[in-house]
């Protein structure tokens, strides 16, 4: 990497991983989009496009390939729980090197499992808040104002070229702390709006006692997992977030895809049970979206 740009793979360029690519290959960056052929075709051909109000609208060229076959210094892992086995095999251990693996899955799990895969001292855990959706191959739509990355790293260059490049970055010391952080916030958001195929201002609304209980419970397994968070502190997020934004999990199940419940609901179940701690209200979520009836799409 120079003191200028560096090289970064994009391992999933969805909504996530779109933003994130199109923000450094728009900032000078050499930037690599790793997906299924049909899909790498249409970005070595058309690149990728934003819609956002915060950084407007661009459109800006990428490489693309079905398989990383340089290092680069960087590679962001921004597939889904759900299809992480099958897209490593883009990314082989022996091209990685002295490159930089971040992960930005929901849930805990994914981090040991890559650390299986490749170096573990090069591979930094890193969670974000964003609500990015790819509506098309290479065309994403980035709707809330907000795009905030943490990682559990000093990793200066990088951290300087994302800011550069627009996107909020916040340098954590606390590994664990900083997955559950996330997933204090994610798993009642996601959950809740799974199951009641409703956006966020619905559920703090109509569906507040619900999510007053399952946030109890959540928190209460994070701050034994070494999170410092509060029911109160994610209520309070809850509140301030726009009301028509939707979880990752919701789309996809609109869209009839299989949804992380494992990796995000299972999670919290598996750690509360580490921990002692009941959690009937998340459980019963858990298994009504395990219920096929439940978690069909919407006609």
């Amino acid at each position: 990497m120079t003191s200028t740009t560096m090289t970064v793979a994009i391992l999933g360029p969805g909504g996530v991983g779109g933003l994130i690519g199109a923000l450094l290959a728009r900032d000078g960056h050499r930037v690599i989009c790793l997906a299924g052929e049909e899909t790498a075709a249409v970005l070595r051909r058309d690149g990728l496009s934003v819609r956002s109000e915060r950084y407007g609208d661009f459109a800006t060229p990428v490489e693309a390939d079905t398989v990383l076959r340089e290092p680069a210094d960087v590679t962001f892992v921004t597939v889904k729980q759900t299809s992480l086995a099958a897209a490593l095999d883009r990314v082989p251990p022996q091209v990685v090197g002295d490159g930089v693996v971040i992960p930005l899955l929901n849930g805990i799990d994914h981090v040991a499992a890559l650390r299986r895969e490749y170096p573990a001292a090069r591979v930094v855990a890193g969670t974000i808040r964003v609500e990015a959706a790819r509506t098309s191959p290479g065309h994403i739509t980035h709707t809330s104002p907000f795009n905030a990355l943490d990682l559990a790293a000093p990793l200066d260059g990088i951290v300087s070229h994302l800011r550069r490049a627009g996107v909020d970055v916040n340098l954590r010391t606390d590994e664990s702390a900083m997955l559950w952080d996330k997933l204090s916030f994610l798993a009642p958001f996601a959950l809740l709006t799974t199951r009641h195929r409703a956006p966020v201002g619905v559920i703090r609304g109509e569906r507040r006692s619900e999510l007053l209980a399952v946030l109890d419970e959540i928190t209460a397994v994070a701050r034994a997992a070494g999170a410092p968070v509060t029911a109160e502190s994610v209520l309070s997020f809850f509140d301030r977030v726009p009301a028509t934004m939707k979880s990752s999990m919701q789309r996809d199940a609109e869209n009839g895809r299989p949804i992380e419940l494992d990796a995000i609901g299972g999670a919290v179940l598996r750690a509360a049970a580490a921990h002692g701690i009941d959690a009937p209200a998340t459980a019963r979520l858990v298994a009504e979206l395990d219920s096929p009836a439940v978690a069909e799409p919407r006609p």
